[in-house]
C-alpha cells in the first residue's frame, strides 16, 4: 500500500539531532516511489539518504543500500540492483545486522531468478530462509519460501515448487499481506499451467487480478493480465486473449520494464500464429528471439513458436534450423548451472520442444534422427558427471553398432503428450513403433505397479494392465527379439518405474516375460556406445550392512546378519572387507578407497528422498553424535570414484523414486553409477527381509560360475519365481532391478 506508506513517511517529523531516523524515512519513501514507479521522484529520494551516508557511520545506511538496489531492479536494470544488494549485504555482515542480511540475500534471489540463474536463486533463497526463520521473522521466512519456489519452478521441479507456494501463500493469509498473497497465487497458477492443468490455472490467475486491483498494484495487474493472456491463447479463447492484451497495451508502454514489453509481444506473435498472420507473428517471434534483454525461458519459447509456425508452412529446413537453435539456446542455459541438484530438474523447461521436434523428423521419415534427438535428451547430467565428451547438438548414433556392441535388442521408449514412440534397434536394423500417448502408458503403469504390490497373483489372475503392458510396449517388436537373448530398455516417464521383467505374456501360455529374456536398464543410447569393458580389478568385495539402528525410524533388519554371512561364503578371506554392526558406518565407506574393489553390497536400510533425490540415502550405523552421520547420501556417493563390476544395493527404494526429464530414475543407483560403477543393483519397491537373502546368495553363486550380473541377477530370481511358497510372486523377486552405466 504505497500511497499511504507514503503518507505515513512524510507525516514524520525527525529531530534535527537525529539523522539516522530521517535516513530511514528518506529510504521508506524511496522505496515507495520506486515500486509506485515515479522514477524521478524516488532517484531524488534515494540521493538524498545517500547524500547523508557518505561515510556509511549509521546503522540506517544499509536500508539506503537496499533502497537503491529495488529501485534499480524495478526498472529492470538487474546488473546495478545485483551491485546495490551485494553492497547492502556486505554493510550487513560487517555490523551483523541479521535482517539486513537475510533481506538483502532475498532479494539477490530475485535478482538471480530475474536473469535465470536458478541455482543461485536457490543458493541465495536457502540462506534467506534459514536466517528469516532464526529470526522468527515469519513476512521474510513467507518471502523466501516463495523465491525458493521460483527458483525450483524455474529449474523443472514442479513439485518442490508448488509446495513452497502453498506454503508461502497459506503464511501471507495469515500475516494479512494481500500483496504477497496475489503473487504465490499467481506462482501456484504458473505450476498448474505448466504441468498442463490449464484449469486449475485459471482460478488462481483471476482472483490474483481481482487482489490486484483492489491494491491498484500497477506490477500485479500486468503480471496479471499478462498471465490470463498467455492461459487465454493455449486455450484457443483468442478473443478473450485479445481483450486482455488490449488492457495491457497502455499500461506497458507507462512502464519502463523490457521484459513486460516483450513478454505482451510474445502473446501477440501467439495470437497472430493461431490465427495464421504468419508475418505477423514471425516479426513478433524474431523480435523478442534477438532482443538482449530477452530472457531465456521468452527466448526459447520465441524459438519454439517459430519452429512450429515454419512447419506449419512446410519449410522442414527451417524447422529443423529453428528447433537446433532452440536446443541450442537451452544447452547454454543449462551449461551456466553449477550443481547437479540443479542440472537434474532442469531439463523439464526443453521436454516441449523436443517432443515437438521429435514427432515433426517422424512424420517427415527421419527415423534415425529422431532417435538421436531423443537420446540427446538422456542421462546428460549422468555422462557429464562420468567425463564423457557430450556433444553440444543431436549427433549420429550408429545405433545398430552398439545394438552389436552390446549383443542385445535395444528397446528405445519416448513418452510423448500425443503420441509416444518405441525404436526397436537389432545389431542389423532400427524398426520404429507409435505408441499411445504419455497420459495412457503412465496410468497403466502405476495400476499394475499398485497391483504388483498388492495381495494377488497377478500371473494366476491374467492382470489386465500386465498383459496390456506387454502388448503395448513389447508385441510391436516381438518378431526382433528372439527367444532366450538380451534386452536392454531405455525407459522415459514411468517407464523408468517398471520392471519389464513383470510383464505377462498373453495366452496360450501366460508367463512373465522374466522367462523369455535377460533384461537390464541403460539411461541411454550414448552412454551404451561409451561403455568400456571392466576394470582389471580382482574380485575383491566391500560388504557393508547389519548395521545397529541408529533410530527408532529405522529398527535393526532381522536377517541382515544372514545376507551377511551368506554373501561373505563367496570370497576368499585376502578377498573382502567386512564393516558390520557399529564398523558399518558412512564414514568407513569414505574411507575405505571404494575404487579398489570390483564388487559392493549393502545390507541396510534405504531411503529414497522424493524431493531432492540427492537426499536419497542408505541408513547405517552412527559415526558420531552428529543428527545424519549415520546417513550414506546419494550426493556423497558420486564424489567417490569407482570401478567396481557391481554394486548392489539391498535395501528398499535402491533405486531411487523419483523421475527426471533425461535422467530417469534418480536415486542412489544413478549416485553410483554416476561415480563410476557398470553395473548397479537397486529396488524399485520395499524388499522383503525374509526373502532377500536366499537372493542375494544365489545371484553371488551366479557371479561365481562366471555369470554376468544380468544373468546371474536372472537366474537367482528365476529359482525363486519357480520355487515353492509365496515368494513365487513377483513382489518378491521383482523389485530388484540391474542397471548398467559403462
Amino acid at each position: 500500500m504505497y500511497d499511504q506508506s507514503l503518507q505515513v513517511a512524510r507525516s514524520y517529523r525527525p529531530l534535527r539531532n537525529d539523522p539516522e531516523s530521517r535516513i530511514r524515512q528518506l529510504s521508506i519513501e524511496g522505496i515507495a516511489f520506486a515500486r509506485e514507479h515515479e522514477w524521478f521522484l524516488a532517484d531524488q529520494t534515494i540521493l538524498e539518504a545517500e547524500g547523508m551516508c557518505k561515510d556509511l557511520e549509521y546503522a540506517a545506511c544499509g536500508d539506503v543500500l537496499r533502497a537503491r538496489g529495488i529501485f534499480q531492479s524495478e526498472r529492470g536494470r538487474f546488473s546495478l540492483g545485483e551491485q546495490s544488494y551485494l553492497e547492502a549485504l556486505a554493510f550487513a555482515r560487517s555490523r551483523r545486522d541479521h535482517l539486513l542480511e537475510a533481506s538483502a540475500s532475498l532479494n539477490l534471489a530475485w535478482i538471480a531468478l530475474q536473469v535465470n540463474h536458478f541455482d543461485e536463486a536457490v543458493d541465495w533463497s536457502e540462506s534467506a530462509y534459514r536466517a528469516s526463520i532464526q529470526l522468527g521473522d515469519k513476512d521474510l521466512t513467507e518471502k523466501s519460501a516463495g523465491n525458493l519456489g521460483w527458483a525450483y519452478l524455474g529449474l523443472g521441479d514442479f513439485d518442490r515448487a508448488l509446495a513452497l507456494f502453498r506454503e508461502a501463500e497459506q503464511q501471507s493469509v495469515r500475516l494479512g499481506n494481500t500483496r504477497d498473497e496475489l503473487k504465490w497465487l499467481t506462482t501456484v497458477g504458473y505450476v498448474y499451467q505448466d504441468t498442463g492443468e490449464l484449469a486449475g490455472a485459471l482460478e488462481p490467475y483471476h482472483r490474483a487480478l481481482v487482489l490486484a486491483t483492489e491494491l491498484n498494484s500497477k506490477e500485479d495487474i500486468i503480471t496479471s493480465l499478462e498471465l490470463l493472456s498467455h492461459l487465454s491463447i493455449e486455450t484457443g479463447k483468442l478473443n478473450e486473449a485479445s481483450s486482455y492484451l488490449q488492457q495491457l497495451d497502455p499500461l506497458v508502454r507507462a512502464t519502463e520494464n523490457r521484459l513486460d514489453d516483450l513478454d505482451v509481444m510474445l502473446a501477440h506473435g501467439e495470437i497472430a500464429a493461431a490465427r495464421h498472420q504468419d508475418q505477423q507473428a514471425e516479426a513478433a517471434f524474431r523480435l523478442v528471439e534477438n532482443d538482449p534483454e530477452s530472457q531465456i525461458s521468452m527466448r526459447l519459447g520465441a524459438e519454439h513458436e517459430l519452429a512450429k509456425l515454419y512447419e506449419g508452412r512446410g519449410n522442414l529446413l527451417a524447422t529443423d534450423h529453428m528447433y537446433q537453435s532452440a536446443l541450442l539456446t537451452f544447452e547454454k542455459a543449462r551449461e551456466q548451472l553449477k550443481n547437479e541438484d540443479s542440472k537434474l530438474p532442469f531439463l523439464a523447461n526443453a521436454t516441449p520442444i523436443y517432443d515437438d521436434y521429435i514427432h515433426m523428423l517422424v512424420a517427415e521419415g527421419k527415423v534415425d534422427q529422431a532417435l538421436a534427438v531423443a537420446d540427446h535428451s538422456r542421462a546428460r547430467t549422468l555422462a557429464q558427471g562420468l567425463g564423457l565428451d557430450v556433444p553440444v547438438q543431436p549427433a549420429a548414433l550408429h545405433a545398430t553398432e552398439i545394438a552389436r556392441k552390446a549383443n542385445a535388442t535395444l528397446l528405445f521408449y519416448w513418452l510423448g503428450q500425443t503420441q509416444s514412440y518405441l525404436w526397436a534397434i537389432t545389431p542389423s536394423q532400427i524398426h520404429l513403433f507409435p505408441l499411445p500417448a504419455k497420459s495412457e502408458i503412465t496410468a497403466t503403469v502405476d495400476r499394475y505397479r499398485n497391483a504388483l504390490l498388492g495381495p494377488d497373483d497377478v500371473l494366476a489372475s491374467s492382470n489386465g494392465d500386465g498383459r496390456a503392458l506387454y502388448q503395448m510396449l513389447i508385441a510391436p517388436a516381438g518378431n526382433l527379439i528372439p527367444p532366450g537373448s538380451n534386452v536392454v530398455i531405455l525407459g522415459d516417464g514411468a517407464l523408468t518405474q517398471l520392471n519389464f521383467e513383470t510383464l505377462i505374456v498373453p495366452p496360450p501360455h501366460p508367463h512373465f516375460w522374466i522367462e523369455d529374456a535377460t533384461l537390464v536398464s541403460a539411461p541411454s543410447l550414448y552412454m551404451l556406445a561409451s561403455a568400456k569393458t571392466s576394470s582389471g580389478l580382482t574380485g575383491k568385495a566391500l560388504l557393508l550392512g547389519d548395521a545397529l539402528s541408529p533410530d527408532p525410524d529405522y529398527p535393526q533388519l532381522p536377517k541382515a546378519s544372514v545376507e551377511m554371512r551368506r554373501i561373505e561364503r563367496h570370497f576368499a578371506a585376502g578377498q573382502k572387507t567386512v564393516f558390520a554392526r557399529q564398523m558399518a558406518n558412512p564414514a568407513a565407506y569414505m574411507a575405505s578407497n571404494p575404487q579398489q574393489y570390483a564388487y559392493i553390497h549393502f545390507v541396510a536400510h534405504g531411503v529414497a528422498s522424493v524431493t531432492d533425490p540427492l537426499d536419497s540415502a542408505i541408513i547405517l550405523s552412527r559415526a558420531n553424535s552428529t543428527d545424519d552421520s549415520f546417513k550414506l547420501y546419494a550426493r556423497d556417493i558420486i564424489q567417490r570414484p569407482l570401478h567396481a563390476r557391481l554394486v548392489t544395493i539391498s535395501s528398499c527404494y535402491g533405486g531411487g523414486t523419483r523421475s527426471y526429464a533425461g535422467e530417469g530414475l534418480v536415486g542412489l543407483s544413478w549416485a553410483f553409477l554416476r561415480a563410476g560403477a557398470h553395473n548397479v543393483i537397486g529396488a524399485l519397491w520395499e524388499v522383503s527381509d525374509d526373502s532377500t537373502p536366499a537372493l542375494m546368495d544365489s545371484l553371488y553363486q551366479g557371479l561365481e560360475q562366471g555369470l554376468p550380473p544380468s544373468s546371474a541377477l536372472r537366474k537367482a530370481k528365476l529359482a525363486m519365481l519357480h520355487g515353492s511358497g509365496s515368494f513365487r510372486s513377483p513382489f518378491f523377486w521383482a523389485p530388484f532391478q540391474i542397471y548398467t552405466g559403462l
